[in-house]
Parts: C-alpha cells; structure tokens; sequence
C-alpha cells in the first residue's frame, strides 16, 4: 500500500512539471474551465432558462456534445483489438493513451448529463426509481460507469507494474481487456438505441444509427489519438512507433469510408421514398420554410468527412502533416454532424407542425467550452504522468534506489 501511494504521489506531483509551453496550456485550460464553471452557476441560479433550449427543443448543444464524446471513448476499444487480439505489440504503449483519453472523455460525458439535467439533485430521482432493465437511461448509466471503471483498472494496474519495474500479470488485466471491448461497443450502442427508441422522434427511428455512431466513433477516436500521439513524440522522450502512427491510420480510414457510405444510405434511404421524417432531413441539409440554421453546418461537416475520407486513401496520407489534416478534418466533421447535425433536427418540427429553430446561447456556450476545457486537462495530466512512467525516468527503483519486491 506504501509503494502505491507512492507511485500516486510521484504522478500527481510531476504532473505540476513542464516547459513553459505546458504550463502555458495548462493555464489556458484552467481559466477556460473556471470560466465555464462561473456560467454554470448562473445556470445552476437561474435554471435552463440561460440556454436556447425550449419545450419544442428539449436537447441541444449538451447532449449534441455528450453524443460525440461517447463515441470518442468508445473508440480505445479499436487501439486494444490490435494488441491483444491480434498481437501487434506496436500499439503495446497506444493503448494506455487510448484508455486514458477514454477515461477523461466519459468524465466529460458524465458532466454534460449534468448539466442538462437543469439540476444535480435530479440524479437523486434516478437512483430511488432506477427502473431497470426497462429504461434505456439506465442502461446508459451502467454502461458509462461501468467502463469508466474498466478503463481506470486497465491503465491503472499497466502504469503501475511500469512504475514498480515488473510484467503485468494477464490475469489481473487481459479478461478486463476483453470484457471491455464489448463495453466499449455497448456504450455507444445503447446510447444510440436511447433514440431510436422514442418513436414520437421519426428522424431518429432508424435501425442504421447504431451502426453510424460506431462508424464515425471508430474514426474520430483514433483520430485523436494520432494528433497525441504526435505532441507526445515531439515535447517528450517517449519514442512512437511510425508503424504504430500508421496502423490507426488505416483505422481511421476504413472508419470514415463505412461512415461516409452509411451515410449515404441514409440520404438515398429518406430522399428516395419520402419517409415520415422527410420534413426533419429536409431542414438539416436544405432548409424547410425559409429556416435554415444548420444547412450550412451539415454541408460543412460532409465536406469535412470526404476531403478527410479522400486524403486517407491517397497514399500522400503516409506523410504526416496530410495525416494530420486529415485527423483534424474527420474530428471536426465528425462531432458537427454526428453533434448537431443529428440531435436538433429530431425536433424541427415538431409533432404539430410548428418550425421553432434552435440557436445556443453564449452562457450555454462557455458551459461547453468549460467542460472541454476540463476534460482536456484531466488528459494531458494522464498523459503528464504516463509518459515518464512508460519511458522509465519515473520508477521505483530511481526513488528508493532499490527494486520493487
């Protein structure tokens, strides 16, 4: 117990030790979250009053970015399959960054429910009247804890046998490994089954969408993992495998050539037959009675997705500065489409036929761009305290000058 609160000591405290250019960062993310959180608390005072959403428009820019980050960590499951399914030792340390970023985005995700719920103690409501197996939000709430805490295991009980100098014993981690690949597959299924389940929201009754959020997750995520990667390898001492940059590529690539073709399913799917949700796919990509918020947002994001789709089958993709394009490109893409682009126009119009547009507003805004802000920090603390750790500049025996027992 001694050397593990330790080895938790010696991480918290490293992760106060950078450049000028980390603390930097660091103080941008800090004041940005501080920022988000003051507009929270006039949020938490005034109610969901301070945000654009109405009665007609329940679900916004919260759950618009909820949507897309659960995605996000549903994605390290691609980094583990490679690893220990296929046994490409190249993604050996990738994984521990895939699970880390897993774990700060389903905290983010955690706090995006909350503040859509209005008010925190409503989470109270939830757990007196849990109602399982039949409501889907509880099944969303198993399914998030429950691989937050995968993850946390995972990554933790990895970093640490680094830190003490010995071999991950496969018994403590590799059947949580595989438990969580199905998890990581089950949480981004059921959340898209939380909509396609409310038969009074016909934009969303498609047996496609679970399909398409894992599609675009599986693209997003390692996405990310690229441009990480790639600070990794530049700011610090910890070398990155090219074969590893390139194995996500292709990834990445895959990913966003099923996401673009089911989504072209999708269109040919509604345009085609003139489907009961016609109205609402008309407003997202052409406009529908003179309103046209998103259309320019939607048109943007396919743009986004085929140019980012187009440079990953060049084999220019191969050179870094296109692969990074190309990342920043499907992550962007990605989050307005699958963000906005798929949670608004479910309720334009509405069941009586009324046009209310939604626009978000500056304090709803700053909450967002606190909780980003906040998540970004808690990752590139793990990701402070991991690199040391893998490279091994930060280990037991350095400290005590004595190897583990």
């Amino acid at each position: 117990m001694r050397r593990y609160l330790t080895f938790l000591w010696q991480c918290l405290r490293i992760s106060f030790v950078g450049d000028w250019r980390y603390y930097t960062w660091m103080t941008v993310l800090t004041v940005v979250a501080l920022l988000g959180l003051h507009a929270y608390c006039k949020q938490l005072v005034h109610g969901l009053a301070t945000t654009g959403m109405t009665d007609h428009v329940s679900w916004g820019l919260y759950i618009a970015n909820f949507t897309y980050l659960v995605g996000l960590a549903a994605a390290a499951a691609m980094l583990v399959i490679p690893v220990y399914v296929y046994r490409n030792m190249h993604l050996n340390d990738v994984v521990i960054f895939g699970e880390l970023l897993a774990v700060a985005v389903i905290v983010m995700c955690l706090l995006f429910v909350t503040v859509d719920l209005g008010r925190p103690d409503r989470f109270l409501h939830l757990l007196q009247r849990f109602n399982f197996p039949i409501s889907m939000l509880t099944w969303d709430v198993i399914a998030l804890n429950g691989y937050l805490l995968l993850n946390l295991h995972i990554c933790g009980y990895l970093l640490y046998c680094a830190y003490c100098g010995r071999k991950p014993s496969k018994t403590f981690y590799v059947p949580f490994v595989f438990v969580a690949i199905v998890w990581a597959i089950s949480i981004h299924t059921v959340t898209a089954f939380l909509y396609v389940g409310l038969g009074g929201r016909p934009f969303w009754n498609s047996a496609i969408i679970a399909p398409r959020f894992l599609a675009s997750a599986f693209a997003a995520g390692p996405a990310f993992i690229i441009l990480t990667l790639q600070v990794v390898r530049r700011w610090t001492s910890h070398q990155v495998n090219d074969d590893a940059l390139l194995l996500l590529r292709r990834i990445v690539q895959v990913a966003m050539i099923i996401n673009i073709f089911l989504l072209g399913c999708e269109l040919f799917t509604e345009f085609y037959t003139d489907s009961t949700h016609l109205a609402s796919m008309r407003y997202l990509f052409f406009g529908l009675h003179g309103r046209h918020a998103l259309v320019p947002w939607i048109w943007t994001a396919i743009a986004f997705n085929v140019i980012a789709t187009v440079l990953l089958v060049l084999p220019k993709s191969r050179a870094i500065v296109t692969l990074n394009v190309a990342c920043v490109l499907s992550i962007v893409g990605i989050w307005i489409e699958k963000g906005m682009g798929l949670i608004v126009p479910a309720f334009i119009p509405t069941p009586l036929g009324e046009i209310v547009q939604y626009v978000p507003t500056a304090n709803e805004i700053l909450v967002c761009l606190g909780i980003w802000a906040f998540g970004l920090l808690l990752y590139t603390i793990f990701v402070r305290m991991s690199v040391p750790v893998l490279a091994g500049e930060l280990t037991y025996e350095k400290h005590y000058g004595k190897p583990a027992e």
